[in-house]
């Protein structure tokens, strides 16, 4: 059922405006993201007529925008990824370790996004990688899945990675190595490797030219603005936190089914969009985990939500070690080997979309919605439509 409010509701009453009154400052990817969210599931994009084969009834059924910022196209793809996580899961602990970054590296973020948010990414799994590695601590190869979240309950900008990461790893001899019971690698250390790690790659970015300041950063431009802004960032603790291990499997899945494929904020924590405001919900977490009420002009709440479109083709959801996409499939089979677990058993394959939403979903959506029967496609696609003298929305899948 189609929530009382969307994201694309307060686009397309403010949208305009917003864009209006930011001119030059909206980058193209920001704009292609707002186009495709106001048209997804509308007559912009097309769509297909459906009949019921029993009642008769009629259904259209309009074409969804599939960009992965949209709050209404990732609930598929998410489903899909976690059935596929699922054939891998393996009968361990697992561990849930986040990185995050300082507000003054974030600021150089928010205007260097592709290569900071990688040095993010980097920094964290060699930081795993490295520890894991050392006798001292665990001896073994790791591995480990990272999701990059670039925002807070508020929509402001906290880029930070969660980890979810299997409790031992593959030994020298081949063996699977087990963490002690409730304890995975000490976070002191995590934080102070990190910490290097992270504030190298970026000196490196610096030199090579990789990084451009603008507004209140552009001073940073010269190398010793540049040196002397990162140079308390190498003596302050950086925010490296592990939570409890995870009571099983099942728990695994529900956690990455919350944290996958989300979007700065979901339909649901929409409450109303009044007088050129926006108000949502919001947890803070400070207060206890309190629920709280959040109003927003119009244009502020759209502003925040454009904070955190990835750059094109950016991968938020990475995985190394013995998880990396080239040797997973080997070292997973190595791994239940050592350990002596089964193989899981191979998911069914659907015949087509409606099967596979069926599969991932438990609910089908080829059952009229009047007499219960089966609504055919009748093979009359409609095609896009536009108001006269509006462009085409570009949407981008990436």
């Amino acid at each position: 059922m189609r929530p009382a409010l969307e994201v694309a509701d307060i686009f397309r009453r403010h949208g305009d405006a917003f864009r209006a009154a930011q001119g030059d400052r909206l980058t193209g990817v920001q704009k292609r993201v707002m186009a495709a969210i106001e048209a997804c599931r509308t007559a912009a994009l097309g769509g297909h007529v459906e009949q019921c084969d029993r009642c008769r009834e009629i259904r259209v059924a309009y074409n969804s925008c599939r960009n992965r910022h949209c709050p209404k196209c990732q609930g598929l793809a998410r489903l899909q990824w976690l059935a596929d996580r699922r054939a891998e899961l393996l009968p361990v602990p697992y561990f849930h370790v986040v990185f995050t970054v300082p507000a003054p590296v974030a600021a150089i973020a928010l205007q260097n996004k592709a290569v900071v948010y990688d040095i993010l990414f980097k920094a964290a799994a060699e930081t795993i990688r490295t520890i894991g590695a050392d006798p001292k601590h665990l001896g073994a190869e790791t591995g480990m899945i990272a999701i990059l979240h670039t925002w807070g309950q508020t929509l402001t900008h906290h880029p930070h990675v969660h980890c979810i990461v299997p409790g031992g790893g593959i030994g020298p001899d081949g063996r699977f190595i087990t963490c002690r019971p409730g304890f995975f690698l000490p976070v002191r250390v995590l934080s102070r490797l990190y910490r290097r790690l992270f504030l190298e790659r970026l000196q490196a970015a610096f030199e090579a030219g990789d990084l451009t300041f603008c507004g209140d950063l552009a001073r940073l431009r010269e190398p010793s603005a540049f040196g002397a802004h990162i140079q308390p960032l190498r003596s302050v603790e950086w925010v490296v936190y592990a939570k409890r291990p995870f009571g099983g499997p099942r728990q695994v899945l529900d956690y990455l089914g919350r944290y996958t494929h989300r979007v700065a904020l979901a339909n649901s924590r929409l409450l109303a969009c009044e007088n050129g405001r926006v108000r949502f919900r919001w947890t803070d977490h400070r207060a206890r985990h309190k629920g709280k009420a959040m109003t927003l002009d119009a244009g502020e709440f759209i502003r925040r939500f454009l904070l955190h479109v990835l750059p094109h083709g950016f991968r938020r959801i990475r995985h190394s070690g013995f998880l990396a996409n080239a040797c997973r499939t080997a070292k997973l089979a190595q791994i239940r080997t050592a350990l002596e677990a089964l193989e899981p058993p191979s998911p069914a394959k659907p015949r087509d979309y409606r099967e596979r939403y069926a599969l991932l979903t438990g609910h089908r959506i080829d059952r009229c919605p009047r007499c219960g029967g089966c609504m055919v496609d009748l093979g009359l696609p409609l095609p896009r439509h536009r108001p006269a003298l509006q462009p085409a929305p570009r949407c981008d899948s990436s």
